[in-house]
């Protein structure tokens, strides 16, 4: 998990322990700084604990709310997810593949449940993905199939 042997490719096992599973609103607050009390009790804590899990689907959400509530441009939010991915605090379950979708969301302009399934794809050595969505096709490392094309 996160820090784990890069020779140990099966992901479920976790060499390093996790002391918790950190939640959306704590970095949102971290990144925001909105409001102003939560922000700095979530700033204090992420520099202040150790091995937090932060979860492939909270990264997602995150992106969401910084794009629906926040309003903030994707470069901003790119940034963002990439400074949360850099935390010392912070284990992933596979960060090169967290890095390469948001690498994918920001240059392909994906949405990031889009950039995700991209970034899995080519990770897996798959390199095929069903959907109806075109915007996969501006991605040329993967091939988008439809249903009925198969």
């Amino acid at each position: 998990m996160g820090r784990r042997d890069p020779e140990n490719t099966r992901g479920s096992e976790r060499q390093t322990p996790v002391s918790a599973f950190v939640d959306t609103n704590v970095l949102i607050r971290h990144l925001t700084g909105d409001p102003p009390e939560m922000a700095i009790r979530a700033t204090a804590f992420l520099g202040s604990e150790t091995d937090l899990l932060l979860a492939d689907l909270v990264v997602a959400e995150t992106v969401y709310v910084l794009e629906s509530f926040y309003e903030a441009p994707r470069p901003q939010i790119s940034r963002s997810v990439r400074s949360l991915l850099a935390l010392e605090s912070v284990v992933c379950v596979d960060a090169p593949l967290l890095r390469r979708a948001v690498e994918i969301y920001e240059t392909d302009r994906l949405d990031f449940a889009e950039a995700y399934l991209v970034a899995s794809a080519e990770s897996t050595g798959i390199n095929r993905i069903v959907s109806f969505d075109r915007s996969i096709d501006r991605v040329r490392t993967v091939e988008r199939i439809e249903p009925g094309d198969v």
